[in-house]
């Protein structure tokens, strides 16, 4: 049938001088197969080690987040240990004076601050006459006082920071517009 469908072609079988050309053509083709072969299963090893690095990195990761989070007040327990400690021996006291006392809590607040410090927990201290800033301190009420309004007439309460986010607004009382 290939015959009849193109005659200008010779087939194979029927040309003699074709053998040895076609059985040449025959092993190189046989062998660009092997080293195709060869080079489809080099690069599906290659794929498989990738994706099983992805897989391991990607693993690692979901593990190192969940550390993080695990552990995230790790640093924080560690400088509020020694703060306990000492309220802890202050209450061992058995006859304590005025004096003895106020001076382990000085000691402590002291442990307390430097503790905040180091875990960047920063008090928020609005001075009397700086401006509101709604992003820091929460105004409770307005009352008239001689100053510019909307600015900070007295703290009722510091407020706190981590780092830059705010964990509890500073409560103030704002100066109303005259």
């Amino acid at each position: 049938m290939q015959d009849q469908e193109n005659p200008a072609v010779p087939h194979p079988e029927s040309d003699p001088l074709s053998g040895a050309s076609s059985t040449a053509e025959q092993a190189s083709l046989e062998q660009q197969l092997a080293d195709t072969e060869a080079r489809l299963a080099e690069m599906h090893d290659a794929f498989m080690r990738a994706k099983a690095d992805g897989e391991n990195i990607r693993r690692r990761a979901q593990e190192d987040v969940a550390k993080a989070h695990k552990f995230a007040v790790e640093s924080f327990a560690e400088a509020m240990v020694p703060v306990k400690d000492s309220l802890e021996m202050a209450l061992k006291v058995e006859t304590p004076s005025l004096e003895s006392l106020k001076e382990g809590v000085e000691m402590t607040l002291k442990q307390l601050s430097s503790a905040f410090e180091k875990n960047r927990l920063m008090e928020i201290l609005p001075a009397q006459g700086d401006k509101l800033d709604p992003n820091k301190h929460q105004a409770v009420a307005v009352v008239p006082a001689e100053q510019e309004a909307n600015t900070v007439v007295s703290v009722l309460q510091k407020g706190y920071m981590i780092a830059d986010r705010l964990l509890r607004p500073a409560i103030v009382t704002a100066a109303q517009a005259k």
